[in-house]
């Protein structure tokens, strides 16, 4: 990855204020399968750091891959989503 152009990016996406021009950017960058499976990946996220429902339930509810989901716990392990 290339660090400068990240960075840029997150720059770029700090700008936007607006959710109107959010959304604008968002359907302009990203193809239909990221737009579907970037906002399933944070509910991910959302729903490992309730408690209370398996990695396995998860998937389920989510119609994607254990994987997937393993990945995110093991993200949140690592201290990313601190915001989430």
């Amino acid at each position: 990855m290339n660090r400068k152009y990240f960075n840029e990016l997150i720059c770029e996406l700090m700008k936007i204020k607006d959710k109107k021009l959010m959304e604008n950017f968002l359907y302009g960058l990203f193809t239909p399968q990221e737009l579907n499976e970037i906002p399933t990946r944070v509910q991910i996220v959302k729903m490992l750091k309730k408690k209370g429902m398996s990695q396995v339930r998860i998937a389920e509810k989510l119609g994607i891959g254990i994987a997937t989901v393993t990945r995110g716990s093991n993200e949140i392990k690592k201290g990313k989503f601190i915001n989430i």
